[in-house]
């Protein structure tokens, strides 16, 4: 099928980048400024989604733009892989914009018109990174991001803040100038284009396999988003943004970019048959293994209910990872789709992290004894998203661990298939006891005034409710998304 040449992949950035500017110049009219988000959302899943029938029969959406240099282009293409990525992206903008406003309002939170500026220029960073049609547009948004986000992490501007922020930054910033820069003028120097190419762009050339080893591992960890150890100590350090923040951060837009690109790697640029002739496959699964279980390990020790979900999403993100270097078509299908099956579990359990902080002022799994049954709907919430990341039926994380697991077989690797079973033992010790002390835990007591005051946030509550029903209906119904990973796979 001959590409379809369309502005849309443009639009769609364009969309959250004027909104960005519009809460910028509402930043006195809080309640104008406080819609552009939700309705920009909206607009940008729109036009994700008009897309998507000409991805789902196999075609491509190209827009290209201007060359920078003979063979880099800044030109947007629209594939099944950016649209995994785009759909999960756009869509779940939409509740996020939602939850922030509650949040931030509810806090009386200070600087939130720079707050949302941020967070959709956030976003506009992540679907252009979807819709890059080459590794000199994917960084060019990859570097926004990282720039865009750091506002963010010091939001609040106290001594925390400001040493999170600077390991964020130091971590992100100097992976990409030094491993992915070289990363990249290896790339260009070996093929003498960037562009992203069915069965991989270094597949085609003659250079040494140490120097393709060398080129492989550079974009692994310089793509320090992806959290693969030891390139991970940024992200639980981001825990001292706001909660949608970290919503953003582990669900969304930025450890998402970064699996993206490790994928993108994996996928277009090295290519799976160079991959896997060069052994680099088993290489890197045996690598984020160690990922998987021991952030799990370090899971288990933290009280900060943050803290907790921020190892949990380095070990969820090295399964994508995992599931495409296995390299058979089932797990690299799982990899894929976990992208979307984490995203809806991960920021459900932010969003009720922030709602019982909102509600409580709470922080810590030991203080929570009880909660549930002032906050049923939160922490019946969690309580789904937690099966889901357990990867118990019938959720989303049950679908993508099964792909996992079956294509770990399908691969001859039972050591990994051992690695996603111990894994989902220390998902459920590491997830199960927060529920189980929120709803049958013993209070103080006397039960103190602060706690009998304790109540659901509407516009907290409404938003992570409905995260958590797409969690279970994407267990349901995957077609959308196996359809979209069968076409990256193919």
């Amino acid at each position: 099928m001959d590409p379809v040449i369309s502005i849309r992949p443009l639009l769609a950035v364009a969309v959250a980048g004027l909104a960005a500017v519009a809460v910028l110049l509402l930043s006195n009219r809080e309640k104008l400024r406080d819609v552009v988000s939700p309705l920009a959302a909206i607009a940008m899943f729109a036009v994700v989604a008009s897309m998507a029938p000409t991805v789902l029969a196999g075609g491509t959406v190209d827009l290209p733009l201007f060359e920078i240099l003979p063979g880099i282009d800044f030109a947007f293409r629209v594939d099944a892989l950016g649209m995994v990525f785009a759909t999960v992206s756009s869509l779940l903008w939409i509740v996020a914009a939602i939850y922030s406003i509650g949040y931030m309002r509810h806090l009386n939170e200070h600087a939130q018109t720079r707050f949302f500026a941020c967070f959709a220029t956030s976003l506009a960073a992540a679907v252009g990174g979807a819709f890059s049609a080459n590794l000199f547009t994917l960084v060019i948004f990859y570097e926004v991001l990282s720039l865009v986000t750091y506002p963010l992490v010091y939001h609040h501007e106290d001594e925390q803040g400001w040493a999170g922020s600077r390991k964020y930054l130091v971590y992100l910033m100097g992976a990409s100038k030094s491993l992915l820069l070289a990363a990249l003028a290896l790339t260009y120097q070996i093929a003498g284009s960037l562009d992203f190419v069915a069965g991989g762009l270094l597949s085609r050339v003659d250079a040494s396999a140490p120097m393709l080893t060398v080129v492989y591992f550079c974009y692994l960890f310089g793509f320090a988003k992806a959290a693969v150890m030891p390139m991970h100590a940024w992200l639980p350090a981001a825990m001292v943004a706001p909660t949608p923040v970290s919503a953003l951060l582990h669900a969304v837009a930025v450890v998402k970019m970064g699996v993206f690109c490790v994928l993108r790697v994996v996928f277009h640029v090295f290519g799976v048959g160079l991959v896997g002739g060069l052994g680099l496959g088993i290489a890197t699964a045996y690598l984020v293994s160690f990922t998987i279980l021991m952030a799990s390990l370090y899971a288990l020790t933290r009280d900060d209910l943050k803290a907790r979900l921020a190892y949990s999403t380095v070990s969820q993100l090295s399964y994508i990872v995992l599931g495409a270097v296995l390299l058979s078509p089932v797990a690299m299908v799982g990899g894929i789709i976990h992208i979307a099956a984490h995203a809806f579990s991960k920021i459900t359990l932010f969003f009720c992290a922030g709602s019982i902080y909102c509600a409580s002022g709470k922080r810590n799994i030991s203080d929570m004894a009880g909660i549930g049954r002032r906050l049923p709907w939160t922490m019946g919430a969690f309580f789904v998203a937690s099966l889901s990341m357990i990867g118990v039926p019938p959720t989303a994380g049950f679908v993508s661990k099964w792909y996992l697991a079956q294509g770990s077989v399908e691969a001859g690797q039972i050591a990994f298939l051992a690695v996603l079973l111990v894994s989902s033992i220390l998902n459920a010790a590491y997830f199960l006891p927060v529920s189980y002390v929120a709803f049958f835990g013993t209070e103080a007591s006397p039960v103190p005034e602060s706690a009998a005051t304790v109540r659901e946030i509407p516009m907290v509550t409404i938003p992570l409710v409905a995260t958590a029903i797409l969690s279970v209906l994407m267990g349901i119904f995957p077609g959308y998304f196996l359809t979209l990973a069968d076409g990256v796979v193919r």
